[in-house]
């Protein structure tokens, strides 16, 4: 079964340039100005970089 990465919305301060969205190696996560990211869970490969890498993890895995 494959994880599926989610977004805690609570925890994303929504105030700039999610640095999680560079981390992605498959191009899964995209970001509209300062809003939260949002998952293409066609791409999204669970690997957990981008929820390993956010510092209010605010992505879980």
């Amino acid at each position: 079964m494959k994880k599926k990465l989610e977004i805690v919305i609570e925890r994303c301060p929504q105030n700039h340039k999610c640095p999680a969205v560079n981390i992605c190696p498959v191009g899964a996560l995209s970001q509209k100005e300062f809003e939260a990211p949002k998952i293409n869970y066609d791409k999204c490969i669970g690997c957990g970089k981008c929820s390993n890498f956010c510092p209010k993890k605010a992505l879980v895995l």
